[in-house]
């Protein structure tokens, strides 16, 4: 039952590179997980078999052995350890029975127990760019042989054509097995360098930064996103004072998933100019009722203006890159703007601007998954700067309307930027992830994705 061949998955060593936006720990979970998912799903084994026992154009006769069949495969059991700086040695475990009639006449029934080992390579494909995996230098070691043959019967001579044969049979019957199951694997990642759309403002791809390297406790793979506006401009990741790390203490052997500040910046930045609103309803949640009374409360000037009340209308302009800043357990969306507000006029004349505000504002961020998106929903945090640019009814104190304001974005324009973050923000596409079940931890500079499995 012990079938193991013994992968090394080698990486190459990388020179000095930019920091990347997002950043893959594969850990044991997932190499397991995937491998022996490849060995199920693809039925390699059992093909191999198949093709050993139709005695395929490929396939070597067992000498002195007629009517040959593969038998009994039993089900791997898959072992994995890291090598630092080179990759992963993996080692499967199975069994089998070969069947047919001997030389020395009657049935013979072969039960081996063998190793299978190989150097394998996880590289960068030069013209794809994907990972992939590829195997070199298959051997086989056969650990024991079994026959149902009499133990009086010559055994010395039949151990040593048993031996010999297996030898030159099996490497041509299970090597390809070896290949077969890193093709497989390898397709898992065909559609990581897919465009995935933000809303229809833009795209962004996983682009892979360089060959993944690997530690004693997981494989990593860095990323170099690319975010594209629909036009086809690309919005560049801004430099951090220092490359965020997906910190320790995460289970033994589990997988992480950090997405730095940086490109969730870059991917909101896709939908900035969604972020501009004009808002024109009179009664808004639990607010005062938006009139020209109500704002002469703050600003008696209002009064002298529009002695009689009238309806307002707020446009709110995001002139700044929306910016994600992410400590210890707290993200907040910063937001950079103008707010003009307008009364209105009777027979639809424009309405009249009564001031603008230059105004920074940030926003609490709450991060939840769905299927492959990462969704996000805020909530008012602070009404950080409030300037007056301009004013058609005199001079006020803009403190004086912080609070107002504050209430005011929580309830009017809140509610919009959610409705628009409602999109979500793509997540990496490999080895068919399913990221329902991850955890999601805010650390410094970056969102990590415990990543769990089904």
């Amino acid at each position: 039952m012990l079938w193991i061949p013994c992968l090394a998955l080698w990486g190459l060593l990388t020179s000095a590179r930019a920091d990347p936006g997002a950043q893959l720990r594969l850990g044991m979970d997932i190499m397991n997980h995937e491998v022996k998912r490849a060995l199920e799903e693809s039925q390699i084994l059992e093909k191999m078999a198949a093709e050993a026992s139709n005695n395929g154009p490929a396939m070597k006769a067992v000498k002195g052995i007629k009517d040959v069949k593969v038998s009994d495969v039993l089900e791997p059991a898959i072992t994995f350890n890291f090598i630092p700086g080179k990759g992963v040695s993996q080692c499967v475990s199975t069994g089998m029975t070969i069947n047919g009639k001997s030389f020395m006449g009657g049935n013979m029934e072969i039960i081996i127990v063998l190793n299978i080992t190989a150097t394998d390579r996880l590289l960068r494909d030069e013209e794809t760019g994907l990972p992939t995996f590829k195997s070199e230098d298959c051997e086989i070691n056969l650990i024991s042989v079994k026959t149902n043959l009499p133990s009086n019967m010559l055994p010395s001579v039949v151990n040593k054509f048993l031996d010999g044969t297996l030898h030159k049979v099996l490497p041509v019957m299970l090597c390809p097995a070896i290949d077969a199951v890193l093709v497989y694997v390898n397709k898992k990642w065909a559609n990581l360098l897919d465009p995935m759309p933000v809303g229809s403002m833009g795209t962004v791809k996983y682009v892979l930064m360089s060959v993944p390297t690997s530690t004693a406790s997981y494989l990593q793979v860095d990323f170099s996103p690319e975010v594209q506006q629909q036009d086809g401009n690309t919005i560049a990741l801004a430099e951090a004072d220092k490359p965020p790390q997906i910190p320790e203490g995460y289970a033994e052997g589990s997988s992480q998933l950090l997405l730095s500040a940086t490109l969730l910046t870059a991917e909101l930045t896709l939908l900035q100019k969604s972020f501009d609103v004009k808002i024109k309803e009179k009664k808004i949640g639990k607010l005062p009722p938006q009139t020209t009374k109500t704002l002469a409360k703050f600003i008696p000037k209002v009064a002298k203006a529009y002695p009689k009340s009238k309806p307002l209308v707020t446009q709110i302009k995001i002139n700044k890159p929306p910016k994600v800043t992410m400590k210890s357990g707290k993200s907040l969306l910063h937001l950079h703007g103008t707010l003009e507000m307008f009364a209105t006029r009777r027979r639809s004349k424009p309405p009249t601007s009564l001031f603008l505000l230059d105004m920074h504002f940030n926003l609490k961020i709450q991060f939840s998954l769905s299927k492959n998106r990462l969704k996000l929903a805020t909530s008012m945090n602070s009404l950080l700067s409030l300037t007056r640019a301009s004013s058609s009814v005199g001079d006020f104190n803009e403190e004086k309307l912080i609070e107002f304001f504050t209430d005011y974005l929580g309830a009017a324009y809140v509610p919009i930027v959610d409705d628009l973050l409602q999109v979500g923000l793509p997540l990496p596409n490999f080895l068919d992830m399913n990221y329902s079940l991850a955890k999601l931890d805010v650390v410094e500079d970056a969102l990590v994705l415990d990543l769990k499995l089904d």
